[in-house]
């Protein structure tokens, strides 16, 4: 989560009854004081969440089924991706093309102005502890099970055998010896049976933990890897443009990378709100700046036309930017604003 930076910004508060605020378009020079903020545009992030799948054969794949009785035991290494999802969101980056100066004057009232790290306006006159919001703590990935090496099980039987066949056979032997030892504990008829549940339970454990790396000698070992991987798009119009390639093989690829298959992405403007016509005349900008997004809807599909996603989202590129009434700020009234670090758009204002 990305930090906050909270500064002191006099929004430029004249004496008298109606002191409103001095915002101007630019970075300002020279001998003015203030603070430079921006208005983000949108961009669309698409999160890709996928599986890789590892396969490694067990030493004495070939001999599974013959002393196992395991068919279809493969014995080539194998990896191979699978999609299990995507999401899709709107994410803010800072529009160049909207930068504003907040002005200080003399006696000016100073409020609080609070920006991203990258100088995206998030709220103005918001207390720091409750324009916050809470930091989400990631959850810790579980450690994979340690693998056992099933070779210090072996007996010197197995390991002075003469031959690779006649090694699986030996180990076949034990395993089907553990699991005899396992059956007779079960049924209480082990000559040494332990004195209560928990012993019984961690010599069964051991047993089971002999016996999972030695099958494993024959039916190989299996591991599965969770990644989520982001692509950004900027919004235009789009008809069932690329997105991205997703390999069985190699997993997410570049959209120009033809070893996977295509995944489409369409945009629509939806047209809202309603913009107004330019009648030509240039526009008096004053007070605080924000962005009104319009709404698009976005498509994903994979290749064989399933819709992967299908809403609509909003985009600042699609609206246009307003301003709040500089009169809103002056000494009579405190007005709390936040705003949408996103798509630039009001999220509340309130009057204290």
């Amino acid at each position: 989560m990305k930090k906050s930076i909270t500064m002191l910004v006099g929004l430029a508060f004249a004496t008298g009854v109606c002191a409103q605020t001095d915002v101007l378009v630019g970075v300002m020079q020279g001998k003015d004081y203030g603070v430079t903020y921006l208005l983000p545009k949108t961009e669309i992030e698409i999160a890709v969440r996928a599986t890789k799948h590892t396969y490694v054969p067990g030493e004495f794949c070939k001999y599974a089924d013959r002393y196992l009785r395991m068919g279809n035991v493969a014995d080539n290494p194998n990896t191979h991706w699978t999609v299990d999802g995507v999401s899709i969101r709107v994410v803010g980056v800072p529009d160049k093309d909207k930068v504003y100066f907040v002005k200080m004057k003399d006696k000016s009232v100073a409020p609080l102005m609070e920006l991203t790290e990258n100088g995206i306006v998030r709220s103005i006159n918001v207390p720091i502890n409750s324009s916050k919001a809470k930091e989400v703590i990631p959850a810790t990935a579980l450690e994979p099970a340690t693998e056992v090496d099933p070779r210090k099980f072996l007996t010197e039987e197995v390991l002075m055998a003469g031959s690779r066949a006649k090694m699986a056979e030996l180990v076949a032997k034990e395993i089907y010896s553990i699991r005899e030892s396992k059956n007779a504990l079960l049924r209480g008829e082990a000559d040494n049976m332990p004195q209560d549940g928990a012993q019984l339970k961690i010599m069964l454990d051991n047993l089971n933990i002999q016996e999972r790396a030695m099958v494993q000698m024959f039916s190989g070992t299996r591991s599965e890897e969770t990644h989520t991987s982001f692509v950004r798009i900027v919004p235009q119009e789009l008809e069932n443009a690329v997105a991205f390639r997703f390999s069985r093989k190699l997993g997410l690829v570049d959209k120009d990378d033809l070893s996977g298959e295509p995944y489409y992405i369409s945009i629509t403007n939806l047209e809202t709100p309603a913009i107004p016509a330019d009648d030509g005349k240039k526009k008096k900008e004053e007070g605080v700046a924000y962005n009104v997004p319009g709404q698009a809807r976005v498509i994903l599909a994979n290749a064989r036309g399933e819709e992967m996603f299908k809403g609509e989202l909003p985009v600042t590129q699609f609206g246009t930017t307003e301003y709040l009434a500089p009169v809103l700020f002056n000494k009579k009234s405190t007005i709390q604003v936040r705003f949408d670090t996103a798509t630039g758009g009001l999220l509340k204002v309130d009057r204290n």
